[in-house]
């Protein structure tokens, strides 16, 4: 197996994976979530120093490290995103009737303090390695942001599947923002563009003249537009979205399930002392 296999295969599963991680630990207990959110912040620090230690790095280790380092930054925007700690002003659902140019103003007003959260660390990376050899963590993170950016466009303007069941109950009225649609004229663009560079990385890493740590890099961030791309094309086709991970959502319906079996069990209490109360 050459070093593009490796690479390519590391590259699935640390997204697949982590992207499960994040949504486990979310649907955990509050105060799970409360260490999971420390424990995130401080590998979010960790990251951060592990980029400048990578950044004059030019082996294939260093490639390695500085994407797995870029994708610990950003799990920390995920999970503060979907822990509702870092969100926006806005924390209430869509109004009823708005268009246009005000929905698009209260659906950002809904996630600001998280996109102004994204540019800092963003820019932070960038200022860490600016100027390195070693840029493998920059490109992974801004390949992440702006199809992210890319996506929640999408979901704004209408998809087919606006993949809500990923949201947590206390993020629900972000639903409101969204609009179900079998496609807009943003989305062939946005995987056009998408498409174009990840062609250009293809034929980058493939190259004679690129070295063996710079081949393992492109692939490395190439796979992830990739994936980008490919969770695109799941916002549009009739697909199931959250059967990659069925095994992190389960925690989810399972609690789901609980809570309406103790409000079936509280249910004849409750009746009882109506009717006592009815009584006295």
């Amino acid at each position: 197996m050459n070093d593009a296999s490796v690479a390519l295969g590391f590259a699935i599963f640390i997204w697949w994976f982590s992207t499960g991680i994040v949504i486990l630990l979310n649907r955990m207990s509050r105060s799970a979530v409360a260490l999971s959110q420390a424990l995130s912040s401080m590998l979010g620090v960790a990251a951060l120093v592990g980029l400048a230690h990578t950044a004059q790095q030019t082996g294939v280790a260093g490639a390695y490290c500085a994407f797995t380092c870029a994708l610990l930054a950003w799990g920390w925007n995920e999970l503060s995103f979907l822990t509702g700690w870092i969100t926006g002003p806005r924390t209430t659902a869509l109004p009823q009737g708005a268009l246009g140019w005000p929905r698009f103003v209260q659906s950002l007003r809904a996630v600001l303090w998280h996109e102004l959260a994204i540019l800092l660390v963003g820019c932070a990376i960038v200022a860490i390695t600016w100027d390195a050899p070693n840029q493998v963590g920059t490109g992974t993170y801004l390949v992440l942001w702006i199809m992210r950016t890319s996506a929640k466009l999408n979901l704004f303007f209408g998809v087919r599947n606006l993949s809500e069941e990923f949201l947590p109950a206390h993020l629900a009225y972000l639903e409101s923002f969204f609009r179900r649609r079998r496609f807009n004229a943003f989305f062939p663009f946005a995987v056009a563009l998408a498409s174009v560079c990840l062609w250009w990385l293809v034929a980058y890493a493939s190259s004679p003249l690129t070295s063996q740590a710079q081949a393992v890099g492109a692939v490395l961030v190439g796979t992830m537009l990739a994936l980008a791309i490919l969770e695109h094309l799941m916002l549009v086709l009739p697909l199931d979205t959250t059967a990659l991970w069925r095994w992190a959502l389960r925690k989810k319906k399972d609690q789901a399930a609980a809570d309406a079996h103790a409000a079936a069990l509280l249910a004849p209490n409750l009746d009882k002392h109506d009717k006592l109360f009815q009584i006295h």
